[in-house]
């Protein structure tokens, strides 16, 4: 039997390990790619090639590729804390903008067959609502920065070189196998740690600045899945939940699937984009989505799984390169 083989950057993290499983079971053989950084041994499928080491080790690298000969590259390693980018720039840029072009000039050298990459809304910055792909980019922070930068260079490899690549911008994910310990980012785990600490839920501002919170059976399927279909190569997709709610109303849902009364701390605001959500027509309509789960419905299945299993924990993070202007929790 003729496998599909499959690279997996970031496939022992969260939304990897769900592409990696969601592949295996396309029938692709799959090797996952993770320095461990922010991800988790046991989240890498059981029936994967896991390698461990960074996307910036270009000699490692350089062997996978000559070694597996790839068909695929699923490229979902990243650092995405947002708001943390303005701090931690060159960390930022060395990791989701230079490791990802390792990646490209490999793809290229190799003649990969189609290169998957997971952006993010933060390119759009604040902008019309809801985002839609046509939407000129602005992105406010490196993150978006540094995501936007990706998805220029893949258009520009693609006019030079022909190599094909879809591009995703999900929007705040989340779901089983989520990281409840990196205090930076990932809202959903951070209110659910905080609860499972038995301390309040921490919001910058009112809390009134809206998002649509995007459960992981809506995202990584389709990822997954790309390779496979004409219409997603050389195309932008927004994918995602519809419906933006407020911070604040996130705390109390999440709360309620504990089945407790939410305890809130507001903490002074921070530099964000007050509103972001997408539009999810392009999408829907090429990969024929009918619908998403609804917010109070994945949250219980989020809960559900963090009860039976133990949270991980990662190390303390230590390339903080600003200290001016940081929050004050994340300073201490």
């Amino acid at each position: 039997m003729e496998y599909k083989t499959s690279l997996v950057t970031g496939g022992a993290g969260f939304i990897g390990s769900h592409v990696a499983d969601h592949l295996l079971k396309m029938g692709h053989r799959v090797v996952v790619f993770d320095d461990l950084s922010g991800g988790f041994k046991k989240n890498i499928p059981t029936k994967s090639i896991f390698i461990r080491g960074s996307i910036n080790n270009q000699k490692l690298l350089d062997k996978l590729f000559n070694k597996y000969q790839f068909d695929y590259v699923y490229h979902l390693a990243a650092y995405a804390a947002e708001g943390l980018s303005h701090y931690i720039r060159r960390f930022n840029y060395e990791n989701n903008l230079i490791g990802s072009i390792n990646l490209i000039n490999l793809s290229i050298k190799y003649n990969i067959k189609h290169f998957v990459f997971t952006s993010s809304i933060a390119v759009y910055g604040t902008n019309q609502l809801p985002m839609h792909e046509d939407l000129f980019p602005q992105p406010e922070d490196p993150y978006g920065i540094a995501k936007l930068a990706v998805e220029q260079d893949l258009k520009a490899a693609n006019k030079v070189f022909g190599l094909t690549y879809t591009i995703f911008r999900p929007h705040n994910v989340y779901g089983e196998r989520q990281n409840l310990s990196d205090p930076y980012r990932n809202v959903v785990g951070i209110f659910i740690k905080n609860i499972l600490a038995d301390k309040p839920m921490t919001i910058y501002g009112n809390g009134k600045q809206k998002r649509a919170f995007s459960y992981i059976s809506d995202v990584a399927p389709y990822i997954s899945e790309c390779t496979d279909i004409t219409k997603a190569k050389n195309s932008i997709f927004n994918i995602g939940a519809e419906t933006p709610y407020s911070v604040l109303t996130l705390a109390h849902i999440i709360a309620k699937a504990f089945n407790i009364q939410p305890k809130i701390e507001f903490l002074p605001p921070r530099k964000e984009v007050k509103h972001a959500y997408s539009d999810h027509k392009k999408v829907k309509k090429v990969f024929k989505i009918n619908s998403t789960i609804t917010l109070e419905e994945g949250l219980k299945k989020m809960v559900l799984w963090v009860k039976q299993n133990v949270p991980n924990t990662t190390k303390k993070f230590k390339d903080i390169e600003i200290y001016k202007k940081i929050p004050t929790n994340w300073r201490l």
